[in-house]
């Protein structure tokens, strides 16, 4: 976009901030994102079970990221009218309000060092909490982890002692940083994320908490995805506008990959795999059927909630990176996808994606990944399609505990995400579902351009309030094999039914 193109064409500033970088575009009403600006964030895992960032380096390459792009707008005459936010869910922060410094390393949402503990307490909640918030007590709480921390970090104790700590999941110290006011909010999609939000009540559930050993007083105010956040700083990111959506990074994909019906669901590949299925105003008809499928706070905005269930394998994109960067076996994720589709099967290879358990059909998190099925005659092809082929599974059982639980059917499923560009994989997804796959272009910038697809309950700042589907223009599809043997001259095994380009974004890597 020329100077003269982007003048005076409004605009958001969005923000995804994901699990192993942070992005940060304006988007426009047509959803286009422009001046992607990308920053990786460091992941570590220094013993079994525990997994950390920095929060402070989340902070300042967010903020280096909306700085770039705020000076292209400014260069190009764009007005940017309001700041949207998505962020990793569940990843959670203690910082000192005076020094604006993170105390300790954020756990991240694959952490799960805790485990055993939540175990103990599952028999006596589990029935209590997947009836109220939708899920069990799971392998992983923010509230538990900051429960310890307040224990064993002489840094956090005296912070709290003093007053002066902080404490909540990412879009909490995201927006804490970045407006004037120091606004100290939960928005609704990560709260449900967190694990103590009553689903449809929009209050946490306090007896839960408490019992993990965490004050109240540092709970954030709780918000909808939706409204008035805040108004941005301009000496953080050097613009002052409102802050009008902050939306967990799964629920923004589901917008911004047009799935808002119920029935509809959305596939996103990220740092893991998530599968989301929209409800509708309806709770599922088996909440708790699995322990690994979660209901949700799909996104509420104008004082309603819409639900959807979740299941997902938390290290698939992990995987890739594990077999391509500690292994070495692989230059990258795309030459993997470019391997796979050179051969008809993996020849007896299998992939386990479970860098950290999983959580379906039961929910383990001592299991871990397994390769196996190799023989002398084993080519880097068949590990390759193998890699896919076992995300690909994950996925299908992913769907299936999805539907059951929701109690009903799945029309379509739409793709994002880094990997959702591999024809080999979302051919397989189709393929063992039995369900359409259909992408997108563009699709993964999902997550940036769903928070701006409903920013405000009526049209102000120049921003409309309806919720733009996607433009349908170059969409591909997947269909499913059987769907394909049954027409005849119907488009052969392994091959989509769209005749464009393939999507692989090799320069945006997993979230």
């Amino acid at each position: 976009m020329t100077r003269n193109e982007g003048l005076g064409v409004p605009a958001i500033l969005a923000i995804d901030e994901g699990t192993t970088g942070t992005r940060a575009a304006w988007v426009t009403a047509d959803g286009d994102t422009h001046a992607l600006e990308y920053r990786h964030l460091n992941v570590t895992s220094p013993r079994a079970g525990v997994v950390e960032q920095d929060a402070n380096e989340i902070l300042e390459k967010t903020i280096n990221a909306c700085r770039a792009v705020v000076s292209q707008a400014a260069e190009e005459g764009v007005q940017l009218q309001a700041l949207a936010i998505a962020t990793q869910r569940s990843t959670a922060v203690l910082w000192d309000k005076e020094s604006g410094q993170a105390l300790v390393p954020a756990m991240v949402w694959q952490d799960s060092q805790y485990a055993p503990e939540l175990a103990a307490l599952a028999p006596e909640w589990d029935p209590t909490l997947t009836a109220t918030v939708g899920r069990p007590t799971g392998v992983r709480s923010p509230y538990l982890w900051a429960a310890h921390q307040l224990r064993e970090s002489t840094a956090v104790a005296e912070a709290y002692a003093g007053r002066r700590l902080g404490f909540g999941t990412i879009e909490t110290w995201l927006l804490w940083n970045l407006t004037k006011e120091r606004s100290y909010v939960a928005t609704a999609t990560n709260a449900t994320s967190a694990g103590a939000y009553i689903l449809g009540e929009h209050r946490y559930r306090t007896d839960w908490i408490e019992a993990l050993g965490f004050p109240l007083d540092l709970l954030p105010h709780l918000c909808q995805d939706a409204e008035l956040l805040g108004h941005t700083d301009e000496q953080a990111i050097g613009i002052s506008v409102p802050v009008l959506a902050a939306i967990g990074d799964q629920h923004a994909g589901t917008i911004g990959l047009g799935c808002v019906d119920p029935g509809q669901a959305m596939c996103v590949h990220g740092t893991g795999s998530f599968v989301d299925l929209v409800t509708g105003h309806n709770l599922p008809a088996q909440p708790g059927l699995f322990a690994g499928t979660l209901t949700l706070t799909g996104w509420r905005r104008l004082q309603e909630t819409v639900f959807a269930v979740e299941t997902f394998t938390a290290t698939t994109g992990s995987a890739l990176d594990w077999v391509c960067s500690t292994l070495g076996w692989f230059d990258s994720a795309q030459q993997i996808s470019e391997l796979a589709a050179t051969v008809e099967s993996s020849n007896g290879v299998m992939f386990v994606p479970a860098l950290t358990g999983i959580r379906t059909p039961e929910m383990e998190p001592r299991v871990r990944a397994s390769l196996t099925g190799f023989s002398m005659s084993t080519t880097p092809a068949e590990v390759a399609y193998a890699v896919l082929e076992g995300i690909a599974h994950s996925v299908a059982s992913s769907v299936e505990a999805n539907a059951e639980v929701a109690g009903i059917g799945v029309t379509e499923i739409v793709v994002g995400g880094g990997m959702s560009g591999s024809d080999p994989l979302i051919q397989m997804q189709a393929d063992l579902t039995g369900i359409p796959m259909r992408r997108l272009p563009g699709s993964e910038l999902a997550s940036l351009r769903g928070p701006r697809s409903w920013p405000v309950p009526k049209d102000c700042y120049g921003i409309p309030s309806r919720t733009p589907r996607p433009r349908l223009a170059a969409e591909t599809f997947f269909s499913p094999a059987s769907a394909r043997s049954s027409v005849p001259g119907g488009v052969p095994c392994g091959k989509q039914e769209s005749t464009a380009s393939s999507l692989w974004p090799g320069s945006s890597p997993a979230r």
